[in-house]
């Protein structure tokens, strides 16, 4: 079975959810949170991605690995797909979350390697 930071590294790098995307040209997460609890934490049974349904201890996780919450400092994003999911997000009045973690990063995967629980 994959640690926390592959599997997370295969969601965001995957089209199957909506709710977490990369984010600053691929070196911050971005997790639609009331979407996320829903389309990932709430799956239950094969379909489970991580062994918990809370939020707080899948933000937990995160800083058990490293990652930092990053205030957004709203520029808009250069991508196109990064500007709709935020839009999207902003229009439902959900809230973005944004981590950064130096080892987590879209155009080096051979770091992750280095994404190591504290």
């Amino acid at each position: 079975s994959l640690c926390f930071p592959q599997k997370l590294w295969k969601m965001v790098e995957s089209d199957e959810f909506r709710s977490i995307w990369w984010s600053e040209g691929g070196r911050c997460v971005a997790i639609n949170e009331e979407l996320f609890k829903e389309e990932v934490l709430g799956r239950v049974g094969p379909l489970r991605v991580f062994a918990t349904q809370s939020m707080k201890s899948f933000l937990r996780q995160l800083n058990l690995y490293g990652f930092t919450k990053m205030q957004r400092d709203f520029q808009r994003s250069a991508s196109l797909p990064e500007f709709l999911a935020e839009e999207a997000a902003a229009s439902a009045h959900n809230q973005i979350l944004y981590y950064y973690n130096p080892n987590f990063n879209r155009e080096h995967p051979h770091l992750l390697e280095k994404c190591k629980r504290r």
